[in-house]
């Protein structure tokens, strides 16, 4: 999961002393560009033929790293203008991008509609828009249809599918909607079926899959119309707390594979997107942050860093645990010792909510020792209320 040097912790060759002089002090976050790009290689390689990579950006948008995937992946997805600006601005073509969400502004459409990017259409409301907008621009919209199943993906860490749902239009509706679609306004481009995300379980994963092709087939069949794409989701998981076990990769693409025989004639061969973001960047980033403090409150120790909740709010435990478990955390400074002690590593604010690491055995610590949070690629920079309490900005830097 990590490596060393001199009982030290390596971030892309370089010590966390050294990390912490180019980033220009802490905290920070140190996305390796290597650990990133060879996740991506070894995926890739194994995917079946016309199943194509796509990166949800939402995952982590630091621009030098978007750069980057730009030239490793096949598409990107997007949910805001803003991510829709930084997707374009890497040159990414416009067909290669889709725009996820369900409550896309005027300036979302305007941009998506005339930009020529795929839109996930979330509504008959929101299609209704699309084709007002198709008409003051005289063009024709690129639009998927997000699609609402009746069925979930199970043992997910975020569920999005099943039941009633504020994403996508329920499955039972879309033959009606495609059937009057008004084809003179909109290319359609296909379906996107997203049903969960952070899943370790290759079986719950397996079984999603099976449920996604019959659903998409099942649906065009009934409407009579062909896709050019049907995005699939993603819902691979990365292993965070101390019982996680990796997802079994293999049986996965198995399955896909023997998918691809089975439903692509039946589909006309549609391209199938896998879309991916905490599983290609969570384990590249690690987070870094100084200790400042060291007190003993009734016979507990507490290690005070300057960096906490308010720029990783997801290890803080308040970004959707109900139990607050520990990230992989570690004294990058000195790694490994005999002497060890117990203890509750927090940061800086004004508030029992900011927690870096609860109950913790480290190597014993002192003020300037460097504390690491690793697996914190994904959901941490973007997803944390970097304003609270005025705090100084967390730095980010891609080696």
């Amino acid at each position: 999961m990590f490596t060393s040097k001199n009982n030290q912790l390596v971030i892309a060759g370089k010590t966390a002393n050294e990390v912490i002089a180019i980033a220009g002090g802490t905290p920070c976050y140190v996305y390796d560009r290597k650990k990133i790009l060879d996740k991506i290689h070894q995926l890739k390689i194994k995917l079946p033929e016309g199943v194509k990579l796509h990166y949800a950006i939402k995952a982590n948008p630091f621009t030098p790293l978007v750069s980057q995937m730009a030239t490793w992946v096949d598409g990107f997805d997007v949910a805001s203008h803003k991510e829709l600006l930084l997707a374009l601005a890497t040159g990414m073509p416009s067909e290669h991008i889709s725009f996820a969400g369900p409550g896309k502004s005027d300036d979302d459409l305007n941009a998506a509609v005339v930009s020529e990017v795929v839109i996930n259409v979330e509504s008959v409301t929101e299609l209704n828009r699309i084709y007002a907008l198709c008409k003051k621009y005289q063009c024709k919209a690129n639009i998927s249809f997000r699609i609402n199943p009746d069925f979930e993906l199970k043992n997910s860490g975020m569920q999005m599918s099943g039941g009633a749902k504020p994403f996508g239009i329920d499955a039972e509706c879309i033959p009606n909607v495609l059937r009057t679609l008004k084809t003179e306004l909109v290319n359609f481009k296909g379906l996107h079926i997203f049903t969960g995300s952070q899943n370790l379980n290759h079986n719950a994963l397996i079984e999603v899959h099976n449920k996604t092709f019959a659903l998409a087939y099942a649906l065009l069949n009934m409407a009579n119309m062909t896709a050019f794409q049907i995005n699939i989701g993603g819902g691979f998981g990365i292993p965070y707390f101390i019982n996680d076990q990796a997802l079994e990769l293999t049986p996965v693409l198995e399955n896909l594979s023997s998918l691809m025989t089975q439903y692509g004639p039946l589909l006309n061969n549609a391209q199938i997107h896998l879309e991916l973001g905490r599983y290609l960047v969570g384990e590249g980033g690690t987070y870094l942050s100084r200790i400042i403090d060291k007190k003993i409150s009734r016979g507990k120790t507490f290690l005070v860093t300057n960096g906490g909740m308010h720029h990783h709010l997801a290890n803080s435990g308040n970004f959707g645990q109900v139990i607050r478990k520990n990230y992989p955390v570690l004294l990058a400074s000195n790694i490994q010792s005999d002497d060890v002690e117990v203890v509750d590593v927090v940061g800086p604010l004004c508030t029992p909510l900011d927690i870096l690491a609860s109950n913790i055995t480290l190597p014993f610590a002192q003020p300037d020792d460097i504390f690491a949070v690793l697996q914190s690629g994904a959901y941490g920079a973007s997803a944390s209320p970097h304003d609270f309490l005025s705090q100084p900005k967390v730095k980010e830097v891609l080696l």
